[in-house]
């Protein structure tokens, strides 16, 4: 595994004006100290129980979506053994409940897996910004905090850019480029933990019998560790593996897209391409895939170049009231 990664990886950055060629980055940035100001994270290099202390302060009492999993799975959230059902419970707490239980194993070796996955600051933590945040230049992310105890979470990609801040406890980051998707052995995209696909390689344990291409995968990895105060940016579709490695892990992420949300997802064009297009004769499939690099992947001026722009259609530029209407068609066509 490329644990050391290119001193290029590396960056200081201002909290209130994060450097712009940082976020136009497809490579992923370390940015070592840059929310190590903040008072969660102070209070979380004082003791785990003070950084619980610090967010128990800014709760709103709402219940939360909670993850708990048995010590044999050793933090590992996923599946059970034949992919029919998942391996942890799911249940709604309030967060003194949470933590209470979640330091009542905080010292065992092997402690049940205890989770609270992304949950918006602002709804469930208001105030909190006010004390802890980062100004992203012409941009409204979501923000999200994530408490747990020595959970590893399975590679998966997002859609959207994010700046992964860790403010209590250390977080490992495996990171892999999105063309390594045919070395991680993802499981359904139908049926996951948590909305995303996931591998199905335990990264503590790899099976090389059953997965042998992971060899492939690790060779292309970059792993980060990251101490409270230091941030990562993550690119849009880059694979990342995460693990807490303490036993009180917060980490704050800011997640946004580079497109209008109008534009919708690209997900939803993979499940259509599925129903459409997997089961069509291989010669139709590849007339297919040229057609799509032709208006997509590899789109030029040149295929629509002699089609009057005010005719054009859904080749030309999509608004947003063009993006609704092209919507609307699809969902009637769907539904005959």
């Amino acid at each position: 595994m490329n644990s050391s990664s290119p001193k290029k990886d590396i960056a200081a950055c201002d909290p209130v004006a994060i450097d712009e060629g940082v976020l136009a980055s497809t490579e992923p940035v370390v940015m070592k100290g840059l929310v190590a100001d903040w008072p969660v994270v102070k209070a979380g290099k004082q003791s785990a129980r003070a950084a619980a202390d610090y967010i128990r302060r800014l709760y709103s009492g709402r219940p939360l979506t909670a993850s708990y999993a048995a010590p044999s799975v050793m933090g590992r959230i996923g599946y059970n053994e034949d992919l029919t059902g998942f391996n942890f419970e799911v249940a709604k707490v309030v967060l003194d409940e949470f933590l209470d239980r979640l330091f009542t194993h905080i010292d065992d070796p092997e402690p049940p897996a205890s989770y609270i996955g992304s949950t918006v600051v602002d709804t469930w933590f208001p105030g909190f910004r006010h004390e802890n945040d980062l100004q992203i230049s012409g941009m409204s992310p979501l923000v999200s905090l994530w408490i747990g105890n020595q959970i590893r979470v399975s590679a998966h990609f997002d859609f959207s850019d994010n700046i992964a801040c860790c403010v209590a406890g250390r977080r490992r980051f495996t990171l892999f480029p999105p063309e390594q998707l045919d070395n991680l052995y993802i499981g359904p995209w139908d049926r996951t933990p948590a909305g995303q696909a996931i591998s199905l390689v335990d990264f503590q344990d790899p099976d090389f019998d059953r997965f042998p291409r992971f060899r492939d995968a690790l060779n292309a990895a970059r792993e980060f560790l990251l101490e409270p105060g230091d941030a990562l940016f993550l690119p849009s579709m880059w694979w990342h593996h995460v693990e807490g490695i303490d036993g009180l892990n917060m980490l704050v992420n800011y997640w946004w897209r580079s497109t209008p949300h109008y534009m919708g997802t690209p997900l939803n064009v993979l499940k259509h391409a599925l129903l459409g297009l997997r089961g069509l004769p291989p010669a139709q499939r590849e007339a297919w895939r040229h057609i799509l690099n032709y208006y997509v992947f590899d789109a030029e001026d040149e295929a629509t170049a002699h089609i009057p722009e005010s005719s054009r259609g859904i080749l030309g530029t999509l608004d947003e009231n063009a993006a609704r209407q092209l919507r609307a068609e699809l969902l009637n066509l769907l539904n005959r």
